[in-house]
This record gives C-alpha cells, sequence and structure tokens, in this order.
C-alpha cells in the first residue's frame, strides 16, 4: 500500500510542475511589459535551478546521517527534480548558443 501512496505523491508533484511549467509561458509577455528583461528572467532561472540542487543536497546530507523525518523517497524525489531542472536549463543554454551562432553567420 506504501508504494502505491509514494507512487500518488509522485504522480501528484509531477502534475503540479506541470501545470507550474504551463502557467509560466502565459505570465511571461505580462513580466517582459512590466520592464523585466530576458537577462533577469534567465537569471532568475539559473539560481532557481541552483537553489533546487542545494535543497536536494542538503535533504540528501540529513537522510546519510540520519535525521529523523527524513524519508528515502523524498531524498530520491528531490534529486531527480533537482536533475531534471539541471537538465532542462542546459537544454535551453543550448538553444541560446545555437541561436547565437545562427544570428552570427548570417549574411549582413
Amino acid at each position: 500500500m506504501s508504494q502505491g501512496v509514494e507512487f500518488n505523491r509522485l504522480m501528484l508533484d509531477m502534475r503540479a510542475m506541470q501545470m507550474e511549467a504551463m502557467s509560466q509561458p502565459k505570465s511571461a509577455p505580462a513580466a517582459q511589459v512590466s520592464g523585466s528583461s530576458f537577462a533577469d528572467m534567465l537569471g532568475q532561472a539559473v539560481n532557481k535551478v541552483s537553489d533546487t540542487q542545494q535543497a536536494s543536497n542538503q535533504l540528501a546530507s540529513a537522510f546519510e546521517i540520519g535525521k529523523s523525518g527524513v524519508d528515502l523517497t523524498d531524498v530520491m524525489i528531490s534529486s531527480q527534480k533537482a536533475s531534471v531542472s539541471f537538465q532542462a536549463l542546459t537544454q535551453v543554454r543550448n538553444k541560446l548558443v545555437q541561436a547565437y551562432q545562427d544570428i552570427m553567420q548570417m549574411p549582413v
């Protein structure tokens, strides 16, 4: 039974992340109108990924030292969230580099 509950919690987390990701593009034009630049948004994304990785590392360290209330499933979910967010950020970086290279190769 506990594996079913853990799976359901994982699915709820994934759905919440999906809803958050789907809602962000709709709010991006409003952020641009308010004067937020692309560099600011990218910096915030990098900071959020860094915070996610630090939280994951802290949770893993707490589990390793045997702190009460820290569950292995929480550690693994946190680790996977950090990994996925880092991979997404890497893909964004790759697309930005590719776009820059494409622009630089355009004839003037």
